[in-house]
């Protein structure tokens, strides 16, 4: 999973530095990820992963670094299976 999202955030996230510069918990905002990007990668990532954010989870927390990102697709993941 962790790839998957660091691919997609190097190719939607319009980073000024390589996304395997960053670690796990860097802050991506701080990074440069816009509000714009951010909405990309949300849309690439549900394609990915074959999901869909529900609105509780479409917030700056949920993008804010590549470890929240898997422990948000996870969570809808796991949501998806119990449902």
């Amino acid at each position: 999973m962790n790839e998957t999202i660091r691919a997609l955030l190097s190719k939607l996230g319009g980073l000024p530095m390589p996304v395997a510069d960053l670690a796990d918990d860097a802050d991506l905002y701080a990074a440069g990820l816009s509000s714009f990007a951010s909405v990309q990668l949300m849309l690439g990532i549900e394609e990915a992963f074959d999901i869909e954010f529900p609105d509780n989870l479409l917030n700056r927390k949920s993008f804010a670094s590549v470890a929240a990102i898997e422990k948000t697709v996870a969570i809808i993941v796991d949501g998806r299976k119990v449902a």
